[in-house]
């Protein structure tokens, strides 16, 4: 028995795929997000609810790269933990993967509270990319998952408010540009996890802020939340008022009663306490509750089809139970950001543990009793009164400087403190933590010069801030600083000016096709795909001959650039040309499920509509299908008119309805 809260290093051994590299090539077209309303659709609503629906919407993932490097093939590997735990509780958070709470374990009744995945299977579900599912998840940056769902925060033993000790998770976010810290701990003889969180504004400029933590629990559940009205919101991309807990006939509150995949975002009363909670038939399961800042309270459901179906086997394994998310957010909706003024900085205290409530209450026909029931039990476990007082007591350990590190994240947060001379109290971005994608960023701003790198290979990231591109355009014009500089100033919309640099760093560049890439971007964005095409095969042509070995870089930008070539060229018709790009692929890479695919819309241009159909019948997996695509299926409806198969369903909007492909 463990009679002191203890926090501790571990291991876990789970199937695991891959990481593998990032997408060596600057996403500089426009997010192709699922989650968003329609302009049309935005009359009607609530006049903050609109305002903060069209402020600051995330039009780009500069400065950060896609992550879809990924693959499906599992097998053991170790995992770095940490453990956090009392007599009563444990929690297993794993510091690599965006301070993941993977496990919360309930001694006494001897339950796992979550949704524990038993495998750890990246999908194309974040803002980036590589996502996975189980848990509980810090959302931080935008609409959508974290950038830094697969990536590494920095993490440390911190002294907790009741003298004990917490757990400290801390990074820089670096779509808006804010430091955020989560504090987890268990105080003595808690069956509640205790999480603070602070996101921090220290420049001089307001910044768009958005904040969900989600909880993913076992579907067989009912969920209740205090609302009697939510916003339910599809894959149609509509956002519409509807009653709880029964809307369209059928009682929501049960995950499975659904048919499609949606979102229901509850109308929690000013002055109501904040909470939601996931019980099963016997009264049992998983409360999550929050100080009042933390204002929204959302259920997300697979639903009952096909497509929903089909997505769950994909995150996990078949035969291991569906689930469901339970989530509480900055905000009414996930589709709105909040304004975070300069120099200032917002937190909140959540708990997340055990509740029994009386099953037959929980599962009545009266909403209101079902309700207040659960309340009731969540006052006597956890009094609101004291829970505030809680808040208040850790708030005044927030600054504490850290102790042991457990765990170090990126040097991002290192440089930004760096160039402004930050004083981020609680969070130390340490020098120590800059690395080798930092260094030229350092120099440049302790010289006034990018450096050129010393041999060739695929460029490293750009940093898009004003005050980055304001460096870069004072800066010697070399070739890589204008190719930075392009990025930077297409980032900011000065779509000509980036051309502008872009064209003048071919005039002297040793590398031509990153260049000849973001030009050929900048036709598509314009319209013009032959000019597009011509430039994507130069490209691609400039990659071949400049590549040096099989190694990691490499291959992946030759992914990267010959996935993108295609599709171009298939655009602009030039199907001889884009299968001569394909023929220069890696073999491995060709025989990636996502280039699979491509080889049958290429056979399908090309005429051959039974070796397309063959493709599809030998069977492929597409490891980075972005949530809510539709492209298997609508290359399946122009080889055939038969069903799609099961396996390649993953369909997620109603028939027939418009919305995102």
């Amino acid at each position: 028995m463990v009679d002191v809260t203890t926090i501790r290093r571990d291991v876990l051994t789970l199937p695991a795929a891959e990481l593998g590299p990032s997408n060596p090539l600057p996403p500089l077209r426009p997010l192709d997000e699922t989650h968003h309303v329609d302009e049309r659709e935005r009359e009607g609503l609530p006049r903050d609810m609109a305002r903060q629906i069209g402020y600051e919407p995330l039009r780009s993932l500069l400065p950060e790269r896609v992550r879809d490097g990924y693959g499906r093939t599992r097998a053991p590997r170790e995992v770095e933990a940490i453990v956090i735990e009392n007599d009563r509780l444990r929690a297993t958070v794993l510091p690599g993967y965006g301070g993941r709470v993977v496990s919360l374990f309930h001694k006494p009744s001897d339950r796992e509270l979550l949704y524990r995945n038993p495998v750890l299977q990246p999908a194309d579900f974040a803002l980036n990319g590589a996502w996975f599912s189980g848990g509980i998840e810090w959302n931080i940056g935008a609409t959508g998952h974290s950038t830094l769902a697969c990536a590494p925060l920095h993490a440390a033993r911190v002294a907790a408010p009741d003298g004990g000790e917490m757990l400290r998770l801390w990074e820089w976010e670096r779509l808006r540009d804010l430091p955020f810290q989560v504090d987890l701990w268990l105080p003595e003889g808690s069956d509640f996890l205790y999480v603070g969180v602070r996101v921090r504004n220290p420049h001089e400029k307001a910044a768009p802020l958005y904040w969900w933590s989600n909880t993913a629990v076992p579907e067989e559940r009912r969920v209740l939340a205090p609302a009697e009205e939510a916003w339910h919101f599809g894959y149609e991309r509509r956002l519409r008022r509807v009653p709880v807990p029964v809307c369209e006939g059928a009682d929501r509150t049960y995950p499975p009663r659904g048919e499609h995949p949606a979102d229901y975002f509850y109308e929690v009363p000013d002055g109501q306490r904040r909470w939601i909670a996931a019980l099963d038939e016997t009264g049992q399961g998983l409360v999550q509750t929050s100080t009042d800042g933390l204002r929204g309270r959302k259920l997300f459901v697979w639903g009952s089809g096909t497509g929903g179906r089909r997505w769950q086997e994909w995150l996990t394994e078949p035969g291991t139970g569906g689930y469901c998310e339970i989530q509480a957010g900055l905000a009414r909706t996930q589709l709105e950001h909040l304004r975070l003024d300069a120099e200032s900085e917002v937190a909140w205290l959540e708990a997340y543990g055990p509740l029994t409530a009386d099953a037959e209450t929980v599962h009545g026909t009266d909403w209101a009793a079902a309700r207040s029931g659960v309340e009731e039990r969540l006052q006597q476990v956890l009094p609101r009164g004291e829970f505030e007082a809680a808040y208040e007591n850790w708030r005044a350990s927030a600054d504490t400087e850290p102790g042991e590190v457990l765990a170090v994240g990126s040097g991002w947060g290192a440089l930004e403190v760096l160039r402004g001379d930050l004083k981020l109290p609680g969070t130390p971005f340490e020098e120590d933590t800059l690395g080798d994608a930092q260094a030229p960023w350092v120099e440049l701003l302790r010289s006034g010069a990018f450096p050129e790198p010393r041999r060739v290979g695929p460029p490293g990231e750009t940093l898009v801030a004003r005050h980055w591109r304001d460096m870069l355009e004072t800066a010697p014009a070399k070739p890589f600083t204008e190719y930075h500089l392009g990025v930077a100033q297409w980032h900011a919309d000065d779509r000509a000016q980036a051309v502008r640099s872009w064209e003048r760093a071919l005039e002297l560049a040793p590398s031509l096709w990153p260049l000849l890439r973001c030009l050929a971007v900048a036709d598509q964005e314009a319209g013009n795909r032959e000019r597009a095409a011509d430039r994507y095969m130069d490209a691609f042509d400039d990659l071949c001959r400049e590549r040096r070995d099989n190694k990691e870089a490499w291959t992946a930008a030759t992914a990267a650039l010959g996935r993108e070539a295609i599709t171009a060229l298939l655009a602009a018709r030039r199907t001889t040309d884009a299968r001569s790009v394909w023929e220069r692929l890696r073999p491995a890479t060709r025989e990636r499920g996502r280039f699979r695919l491509i080889e049958a819309e290429l056979l399908l241009a090309e005429g051959d509509k039974d070796a397309a159909r063959a493709v599809f019948d030998a069977g492929f997996e597409v490891a980075d299908l972005r949530e809510g695509a539709e492209a298997i299926g609508v290359l399946w409806s122009r080889i055939t008119d038969e069903p799609l198969p099961a396996r390649y369903d993953f369909r997620m909007r109603p028939p027939g309805s418009d919305g995102a492909g």
